[in-house]
């Protein structure tokens, strides 16, 4: 499978950041994903500066789906 998704370092640049509802909480494995860009960046919330994961919407949508209805390997 070919991936188009990329990492980024360069948070400055990116606004609108949110805790994902699908977040666990529990024991601090949130997400945080940033509206409002034509990619989706998705970081870890224990290390806002570091390093960001970007998704086409496609891609970050297929994730949320397979999430959804459990469908990832534990």
């Amino acid at each position: 499978m070919h991936s188009t998704e990329a990492t980024t370092t360069d948070v400055a640049t990116l606004t609108g950041w949110r805790k994902s509802s699908y977040s666990g909480g529990a024991n601090g494995e949130c997400l945080e994903v940033a509206d409002g860009h034509t990619t989706v960046p998705v970081r870890d919330s224990k290390a806002p500066a570091g390093p960001v994961l970007t998704f086409s919407p496609q891609g970050w949508s297929g994730f949320v789906t397979a999430v959804k209805h459990g469908e990832l390997p534990a």
